[in-house]
């Protein structure tokens, strides 16, 4: 394949920090209000990102590079190059844990920073390699490159087009609401649930064996096995977990890099005490020299399914944490978040990383504080930090021979800790058993059946979560209480007063096929539970948000089925985008205005003056 190191010289040697806390900032209304929390753009970003229809709008990068003031530069260039002391290690690990040779984190660092500086709308975001990906990737690349790596380069790197690809198309078509769809329950099951399949996939390489990866909870079996006939190397096992130490004693320090701080130690180690020879401690090896060069991605066409569906599951994952932390960032900075723009830049740093050696990418909610601590003013820091990683493969590709492969575990495994989400779903678990237990479905999804299966899970479970509030909405009958204003439920009154003749029927969802029987059930039921012998039916429908074909059917029948009993059917509060519906579907007409009353007092006064009632 074109543009890719020979097998030889690649090496044969793999998440981020908890989330930054959303703040409630509000986007800022004034040029100078933006300005002053550091916005290149001022207001222009809020009124470009909601007004601006030029082909500019698509290229915030350049938008920010006309308004560029030179007092920026120099935070920019230092805090690009503190950057990229993180970015080195990091990228090289995550490559590792998604089965593709080390190198292929640097070019999947240094591309995507250079496409999301043009096509990204926040000013600071930082992409790259990510740990939540992982083992969405290695479920790809591991079983159907048999060990291959420019097999595993060429998977990684289609996975990454068709990721940029669906994130674009979706951007375009604006799209960006998606990941709303799924509930922070759902998030967190299937977040846990990467985050233990990460952490047990790099446990191998901490104890310094390795085993033959068959899912994570039988790969956890073999593992206890391996340890139990004494497979594990101990000198590699003491600097994974001295590593490991030092990164989680160092973590939230901003003046101290604790994964520099811990991967140049290891280094240190190996280097001075030989212990790759000594006590054959596995090691990254060196890295090819030079930069990534254009190469398609060719893959065999049997692995082109399995491949798309990875693609897709990255795109989602992805986008759903880049579009929390761009809001984090957005709300911090007091600027507006496009989500469709958002989509386009992850896309097109996607895209351009799948056509240089690279594999998926996405946000990074450990980096990017780096950034922010060490003084970043725009997307200018990503590229200064791109720069110098290329300037370390031109110059001194040797550098990082002697990484030992226990220490880049560490580094994956001390992101992967930071992934797991316990707190919240204790709150959850106090106030909503029922979606705490939705979270340990999804978790549960992906470590059994892994990555991919559990991901699909977790969309399976999100969308029935979606449509069951409107499946089986509530409903009610309304009364009068005494004291107290306007309709209710007489569940909740049951000393409320019921008008003879009348009943007031209230459905609390929108009307469509899969509860437009349920509705025609319910209110006939109501009619067969009145007290009185019941002359007209009102529903009041200020809940009912929409109406489809199905549902405007079932409408028809019911006024069929109660009139054949003497009974009228009228509506009370229904929104004019609804009956806009019925009138298309041509329900309306055969009602007839008078049925359709503005409020539920009117409604009631006009059975008064029809029937006579007191």
């Amino acid at each position: 394949m074109v543009g890719i190191p020979p097998a030889d010289r690649l090496p044969s040697s793999r998440q981020e920090a908890a989330p930054v806390p959303f703040e409630h900032g509000g986007r800022a209304t004034e040029g100078h209000a933006a300005r002053s929390h550091g916005d290149p753009e001022g207001v222009s970003v809020v009124r470009g990102i909601s007004h601006d229809s030029s082909w500019l709008r698509w290229l915030p990068g350049l938008k920010t590079l006309l308004r560029y003031e030179p007092s920026w530069l120099g935070h920019d260039i230092v805090a690009g190059l503190v950057l990229a002391t993180m970015l080195v290690p990091v990228g090289i690990a995550y490559a590792v844990a998604s089965g593709l040779p080390g190198i292929c984190g640097l070019y999947a660092t240094i591309v995507p920073l250079l496409a999301y500086a043009v096509f990204g709308p926040s000013r600071i975001l930082v992409l790259g390699p990510d740990s939540a990906l992982a083992a969405v990737i290695l479920g790809i690349v591991l079983p159907l490159s048999g060990g291959d790596p420019q097999r595993a380069i060429a998977l990684g790197g289609l996975m990454a087009l068709v990721s940029g690809t669906v994130l674009i198309l979706a951007g375009l078509a604006r799209l960006g609401f998606v990941t709303e769809l799924l509930s922070k329950p759902i998030r967190y099951g299937y977040m846990n649930g990467i985050a233990l399949t990460v952490l047990i996939s790099q446990l191998p390489k901490l104890f310094g064996f390795s085993v033959e990866s068959t899912g994570p909870l039988r790969d956890l079996w073999a593992i206890g096995g391996a340890i139990l006939d004494g497979r594990t190397n101990w000198v590699a096992l003491a600097i994974g977990l001295g590593t490991l130490a030092t990164i989680l004693l160092l973590r939230g320090n901003r003046r101290v890099p604790g994964i520099l701080v811990a991967v140049v130690g290891a280094v240190l180690l190996v280097s001075l005490f030989d212990l790759a020879d000594r006590h054959n401690v596995s090691i990254l090896g060196s890295l090819p020299q030079g930069l990534p060069s254009f190469a398609f991605p060719w893959i065999r066409l049997d692995d082109l399914v399995p491949v798309l569906i990875g693609g897709c599951a990255v795109a989602m994952v992805s986008f759903a944490d880049t579009s929390v932390l761009s809001r984090a960032y957005a709300a911090r900075m007091h600027t507006a978040v496009d989500p469709n723009q958002e989509m386009v830049g992850l896309g097109a740093a996607n895209l351009a990383t799948g056509f240089f050696q690279g594999f998926p990418i996405s946000s990074s909610s450990s980096r990017t504080p780096v950034a922010e601590a060490a003084g970043a003013r725009t997307q200018l820091t990503g590229i200064v930090g791109a720069l110098a990683i290329a300037l370390l493969l031109l110059m001194a590709p040797d550098l990082l021979r002697n990484l030992p492969n226990a220490a880049l575990a560490a580094v994956v495994i001390a992101s992967a800790i930071g992934l797991f989400e316990i707190t919240d779903l204790k709150r959850i678990y106090q106030i909503q058993r029922w979606e705490f237990w939705l979270s340990i479905a999804c978790f549960a999804g992906v470590a059994v059946f892994g990555a991919i299966p559990g991901i699909g899970l977790a969309i399976v479970i999100a969308v029935i979560e979606f449509l069951w509030d409107g499946w089986r909405p509530y409903s009610a009958i309304l009364g009068r209480p005494a004291g107290v204003e306007g309709y209710h439920d007489i569940t909740r009154y049951p000393e409320a007063h019921r008008i003879p003749g009348l009943v007031l029927f209230r459905w609390d969802a929108p009307l469509f096929f899969a509860n437009a029987e349920l509705f025609r059930e319910r209110v006939l039921a109501a009619v067969a539970e009145s007290p009185t012998p019941v002359r007209c039916v009102v529903v009041a429908a200020a809940p009912v948000t929409s109406v489809d074909v199905t549902a405007a059917d079932a409408l028809t029948e019911l006024d069929e089925a109660l009139l054949a009993q003497g009974i009228e059917l009228r509506f009370a509060e229904l929104k004019d985008p609804v009956k806009d519906k019925l009138r298309r579907f041509g329900v309306f007409d055969r009602f007839g205005e008078t049925r359709f009353s503005p409020t539920i007092d009117a409604a009631v006064s006009r059975f008064h003056r029809q029937h006579g009632e007191a």
